[in-house]
């Protein structure tokens, strides 16, 4: 593929460290990932993914459960959802760049979804604050399975949630479902919440916690997600960004949540005394 040529590029600052920065070990070892990787059984449409977002060696292959499902299809932009692990002032982030860049390439930004998203949501009082030069991962170490899986390209809509709270979620999946909608029907548009679960628990109540999280998050019932978070009874860093793309992908058609794999950092680790909870997940529906 042609990469397009943009004068405003955000570099990576992740690459070489949380996943490999040579083009060709890169590639290697995403292939890998996909060939242990068994797609699951799931009804209709791949509406949304929930994928983690530590490094690759932690969790790559559950992630890559989830992402062999979209071997073999097209799309033309792709939402992605996540938590800052930094701060910054505004309820939504988004990049100031005209594209990512990985070790695979450049990945061009939508920004007129991006305008579209802060018109709806500057009406609601909710402030999009466009950063520069971020050190965010929760959202670049999706990008290199993605660019692998659509060697063609595709436009990135980067959203990173300073606010996580229910209204934050329900205002912006309304304005999310307004902005697909507004595509279109040809343009297939997929959306990635990017999250990990239970952080730094013995592996026992880690699986407890997270356990908790999945069997709510296959009820589509966003009351619920959220009492379990304020009750402390499991733990994503990315629930809002879950939240969100639940709600949206329920306002598009979708009615299942398929777990595609679960496991550990103690899993790749061994040290079982303090690890991260890792899910993936293919949210899906007929229409």
């Amino acid at each position: 593929m042609n990469q397009p040529l943009f004068d405003d590029v955000r570099p990576s600052p992740i690459a070489g460290a949380w996943y490999p920065g040579d083009p060709d070990r890169l590639r290697a070892s995403l292939s890998s990932y996909l060939a242990q990787a068994n797609a699951p059984d799931f009804a209709g449409e791949v509406k949304a993914l929930v994928l983690p977002h530590a490094g690759l060696v932690y969790s790559g292959l559950t992630a890559a459960h989830a992402l062999k499902t979209l071997e073999g299809s097209d799309v033309k932009r792709i939402i992605i959802l996540s938590p800052s692990h930094q701060a910054y002032r505004g309820h939504l982030l988004t990049s100031a760049h005209q594209a990512y860049q990985t070790p695979l390439g450049i990945i061009p930004i939508d920004r007129e979804a991006i305008n579209f998203l802060t018109e709806k949501l500057v009406s609601k009082n909710l402030v999009v604050n466009p950063i520069r030069n971020d050190s965010e991962h929760s959202v670049e170490i999706e990008l290199p399975f993605l660019q692998h899986i659509f060697p063609l390209g595709f436009q990135l809509i980067p959203l990173m949630m300073m606010d996580q709270s229910q209204p934050m979620a329900e205002a912006l999946a309304a304005a999310l479902h307004e902005l697909i909608l507004s595509f279109p029907p040809t343009e297939k548009t997929l959306l990635i919440a990017s999250s990990d679960l239970s952080h730094f628990y013995h592996q026992r109540q880690a699986n407890r916690l997270d356990q908790r999280l999945i069997e709510v998050l296959q009820d589509f019932d966003l009351a619920k997600f959220y009492q379990i978070k304020f009750l402390h009874s499991a733990e994503a860093c990315g629930h809002g960004a879950i939240a969100t793309v639940l709600l949206t992908a329920k306002k598009l058609g979708a009615n299942q949540v398929t777990i595609a794999d679960y496991r550990t950092s103690g899993d790749v680790s061994q040290d079982f005394s303090s690890v991260v909870g890792y899910v993936s997940a293919v949210v899906s529906g007929d229409n």
